[in-house]
């Protein structure tokens, strides 16, 4: 499990248009990152 305040691994996943972006493309900048429930459900 993650923590808030803690650093999260590095993962890539598929932007809109199907580009992979990773979180290490980011390294030394400031990010958020939001997790919500699936759409549309009750979590």
């Amino acid at each position: 499990m993650i923590k808030e305040g803690k650093r999260a691994p590095d993962f890539t996943l598929p932007d809109q248009d199907a580009k992979p972006v990773s979180l290490k493309d980011f390294a030394g900048k400031k990010v958020i990152l939001f997790f919500y429930p699936k759409a549309n459900t009750g979590g």
